[in-house]
């Protein structure tokens, strides 16, 4: 465990799944603090509102009961760079590490000035069911300035997108549900059980 470190998760959190939740707790085994969010993908299309998703976001934060995880919002921002920057401000003495899973690590090179905050912190990949990673996006990572570190995780292939489509109660979180359905998002309603 890495006690200087502060692990950073954003994700669009559309709705949060237990993928999402197998992965705050292994960065909970890892880190001494994890910082989660939601935020708005550029690359993406989201179907619930940025702050409705971060109450869904924090109702599993709350559900996890570690002090050492925070729903850290005031970092949300579709730019990584400025994310960063943010948490560079609020944890000044802090190592950042940010975390991304294996399904997104080959988009980074795309993702906007990439060359510029890639060198400013460590990028952990958690590696997902279904998305394996290869050696030239890992290679390709480095060339940009970064330090990659692979997670010793196995975060399952649940997907946000897919729970979208077809509402699995299975795959969502125990205290995010009630949320889903009170607010009917994904066409849950209140009336179904």
């Amino acid at each position: 465990m890495t006690a200087a470190a502060i692990a950073l998760l954003g994700t669009s959190a559309d709705p949060p799944t237990r993928g999402h939740q197998v992965l705050l707790e292994g960065l909970l085994n890892r880190y001494g603090q994890v910082a989660t969010w939601a935020s708005d993908n550029p690359l993406k299309q989201h179907d619930a509102p940025l702050e409705l998703r971060a109450m869904l976001l924090g109702q599993l934060v709350q559900q996890l009961q570690d002090e050492r995880l925070e729903l850290a919002q005031h970092l949300s921002s579709p730019y990584t760079l400025i994310t960063l920057q943010r948490a560079a401000q609020h944890w000044p003495d802090r190592n950042l590490v940010f975390v991304v899973g294996s399904d997104l690590a080959g988009q980074i090179p795309r993702w906007k000035q990439s060359d510029c905050w890639l060198p400013q912190c460590r990028l952990a990949i958690a590696p997902r069911k279904g998305w394996p990673l290869e050696e030239a996006t890992l290679q390709a990572l480095r060339d940009l300035g970064g330090r990659v570190e692979l997670l010793d995780l196995e975060v399952p292939a649940t997907a946000s997108s897919q729970l979208r489509q077809q509402p699995n109660q299975a795959q969502i979180p125990e205290a995010v549900w009630p949320l889903l359905l009170q607010h009917n998002l994904y066409g849950l309603s209140g009336s179904l059980c």
